[in-house]
């Protein structure tokens, strides 16, 4: 299946409909580099990717880094005032 080409500025999140807890800052044939406020800068292979469409990027949890699954477990808890 063939994605939608990925660009700068698209949302990314790991479930589509959920709140985004990133957006793609650069582009590149083998990954891509996403930005976390208050985490920075990960770089995320092209498998790991599992859809891409309307202007969002979905991951596919089970294929990132530990460090980058942290980041967006941080995301997500910064937001949730009972954490």
């Amino acid at each position: 299946m063939a994605l939608e080409p990925i660009e700068e500025g698209f949302d990314v999140f790991v479930h589509d409909g959920e709140k985004a807890f990133g957006a793609v800052r650069q582009v590149a044939p083998r990954n891509i580099t996403v930005y976390i406020e208050g985490a920075g800068d990960f770089v995320v292979p092209r498998e790991a990717i599992s859809d891409v469409h309307d202007e969002k990027v979905v991951l596919n949890y089970a294929r990132l880094e530990t460090r980058l699954k942290e980041a967006i477990n941080r995301a997500h808890g910064r937001e949730d005032p009972t954490i």
